[in-house]
């Protein structure tokens, strides 16, 4: 039988996709040693993007993630995403790129999934593959899949080729916004594989459409034999699909997978119970919306766009706004909507809507990206005439004559202006531009593990418990009775006996 094996996205795309980055490492420490038992190729585990939430809102000190969860996960590859910019939506200079690089290998990364937002294999991705390689890292390449009239299969295939030459270990197809369909992977997957010369292809979709288990089946009838999976509550909706979903249909396709469902299904009862306690939303399936298909902006920043226009008193303006997006991305040559672009093109048709005028004002990050900023290949997609009107700006002459900021790490440290500070911490300061924000984090408590409860017994009793001015609790099930009694002193005494001999009161 085939084996099909499957990489965790539940610790960071679940959380970005459903809980906006509130999995905390308390929350993920208790089972962590039951995700190293459950038979991952790899579990995706951290991300640089929400390093300033984690600062400012949890007050956790982010590397003690990396550090922590490197403890307790020691048999399968822990893996991270690596793009082209560094805690923000820019790009980031080199000399960082390396350094972000050999910090993550030392804290125990073992592989590096890279990816470019506009797939070009000669900007920053041939770099950050010779980093990755020289830190030991194992490297996939993405091919991120998008919708237009640009993004064909013969696209794919070129894109392919280009990825191939650079010589990473994996490449995996990378579906952000859950565009695609059964029909597609049957032309696109094997397009993809005539030009790979027989290296290895994962694939990575989000529910978005609620298309992607179904893409999955498909693509494992074309030999793909490696999928990106969550672990419920942290799967569906717009996140990955289900493990157990499609681990169960794969075996009744005739495949064989090495999953663990016992330790399985204690990491998602584990995170069930947090996301009810915590007032955090299940991962559900969803239903089909062929708008998605439109503007394919992420669900993440449709649902901040529509908190922003909220707190402005123009929420009657979504629907404008989505309809200017789908302008906006044609204007600019069809960027494929991952950030930072979904970002940028949102902005701009927000501006777009509310001024009343097309490109009256533009954000630097759209003129950035007429001048090449992110990349020649994106710059020359861009409409000609909206180009001229984008550039044809004081603001755009400035940044043009700006040359990208390519320092070494002795200028950054002597710009941090202390010497002697350890690459992370270097880091560190780089993203959250200082380190005033780093000392309000770090008086902060310790990092608090949630209990794993491993009967609904022991969970109900703790939920009881949290009453006030309870002073016993008592359960019977059947010939069974367990009592809680609270003492004057507020100690506990437990008994548990037949119910037939106590009277229950």
């Amino acid at each position: 039988m085939d084996e099909v094996r499957f990489v965790d996205t539940t610790l960071r795309d679940g959380d970005q996709s459903l809980w906006g980055y509130r999995l905390t490492t308390g929350m993920i420490l208790p089972v962590a040693a039951q995700m190293d038992q459950i038979g991952f190729e790899a579990i995706d585990v951290i991300g640089l993007s929400p390093f300033k939430l984690r600062v400012r809102q949890q007050k956790e000190e982010p590397w003690d993630r990396l550090r922590l969860l490197a403890k307790k996960i020691t048999r399968t590859p822990l893996s991270v995403m690596g793009g082209v910019g560094i805690g923000g939506f820019g790009v980031a200079p080199r000399a960082l790129i390396k350094l972000r690089t050999d910090v993550q290998a030392a804290l125990g990364v073992n592989r590096v999934q890279l990816m470019d937002p506009t797939n070009d294999m000669s900007f920053m991705i041939p770099d950050t593959i010779r980093f990755s390689h020289a830190a030991g890292l194992e490297v996939l390449i993405a091919l991120i899949f998008s919708e237009s009239p640009k993004h064909t299969d013969e696209y794919y295939a070129q894109k392919t080729r280009e990825a191939v030459k650079l010589k990473p270990d994996r490449i995996y197809l990378k579906d952000p916004s859950g565009l695609l369909t059964p029909e597609r992977v049957q032309t696109l997957i094997p397009a993809i594989q005539a030009n790979s010369k027989g290296m290895t292809l994962e694939l990575h979709s989000h529910c978005t459409t609620g298309q992607a288990p179904l893409c999955y089946l498909e693509a494992i009838k074309l030999g793909i034999r490696i999928l990106h999976t969550g672990i419920p509550p942290l799967a569906n909706g717009p996140a990955q699909p289900s493990l157990f979903n499609v681990a169960r249909n794969a075996c009744l396709m005739g495949y064989s997978t090495q999953i663990d469902q016992a330790p399985a299904r204690l990491v998602s009862r584990h995170f069930s119970t947090i996301a009810k306690r915590e007032g955090l939303p299940p991962g559900i399936p969803l239903e089909y919306d062929y708008s998605q298909y439109l503007h394919q902006i992420p669900g993440g920043v449709i649902s901040n766009l529509k908190r922003q226009l909220t707190e402005m008193k123009m929420q009657h303006r979504f629907e404008d706004i989505l309809k200017e997006s789908i302008n906006v991305r044609k204007d600019l040559g069809y960027p494929i909507m991952v950030t930072p672009f979904s970002q940028h093109v949102v902005t701009q048709a927000t501006l777009n809507v509310i001024l009343g005028k097309q490109y009256k004002e533009v954000p630097d990050e759209i003129i950035q990206y007429a001048t090449g900023y992110f990349g020649e290949e994106a710059s020359r997609g861009v409409d000609p005439d909206v180009k001229n009107r984008i550039l044809d700006r004081p603001r755009a002459e400035e940044l043009a004559r700006c040359e990208r900021y390519e320092p070494s790490i002795e200028e950054l440290r002597r710009q941090i202006g202390e010497e002697g500070i350890p690459d992370d911490e270097l880091l560190l300061r780089y993203i959250m531009g200082g380190q005033e924000e780093l000392k309000a984090m770090r008086p902060a408590a310790p990092i608090r593990e949630y209990p794993v409860y491993r009967t609904p017994l022991i969970l109900l009793t703790h939920e009881l418990s949290k009453y006030a001015n309870t002073r016993y609790i008592s359960i019977k099930k059947g010939d069974f009775t367990l009592r809680l009694t609270s003492a004057a002193d507020g100690t506990a005494t437990a008994g548990a006996f037949p119910a037939a001999k106590h009277q229950e009161k």
